[in-house]
């Protein structure tokens, strides 16, 4: 096969992302064999294993057919989309497999930053606000010491 053709099958792939639970009723190493196996498995229908993930087994929020717990494993791969309908009957007939579900990975867009402009009557009351340094300065250069000084005569006197 030449090199356009590859390509050509490549941009035909989806990203996938397949999660599951594993019955822990299993010892770690079955469980670890189950997961293997279903990674040869997508890679036998001209898949590419992009990442895998397992944990140890964890106990589940509710029973899913009479298991209180399970192995959760996550699986990302690169499919033809005619093949994910093969890996989900595989998974439906493991009778190890609890519960899984396949979803469509999109590539994130990075959307750029709304500029958005400040109302006039906010930006003139943040340059007079006394917090500020131009209303600090502001607030000095009004006062001045003969004024202090007149105050200061009016309370004395009284």
């Amino acid at each position: 096969m030449n090199f356009q053709a590859e390509f050509a099958i490549i941009a035909l792939m989806k990203t996938y992302e397949l999660t599951y639970i594993i019955s822990s009723q299993i010892s770690t190493d079955e469980s670890e064999a189950l997961r293997k196996d279903l990674e040869s498995f997508v890679q036998s229908k001209e898949g590419v294993i992009l990442k895998s993930e397992k944990t140890t087994p964890q106990t589940l929020a509710y029973p899913i057919k009479k298991h209180s717990s399970g192995y959760f494993a996550t699986l990302t791969f690169q499919v033809l989309e005619d093949k994910v309908k093969e890996i989900k009957d595989k998974l439906e007939k493991d009778l190890k497999v609890l519960r899984h579900f396949i979803l469509i990975k999109r590539p994130v867009k990075i959307m750029k930053e709304r500029r958005s402009k400040k109302p006039l009557f906010l930006q003139n009351k943040i340059e007079e606000s006394p917090f500020t340094a131009a209303g600090m300065k502001k607030k000095e250069e009004t006062v001045k010491t003969e004024d202090i000084d007149k105050k200061i005569d009016e309370i004395l006197s009284e």
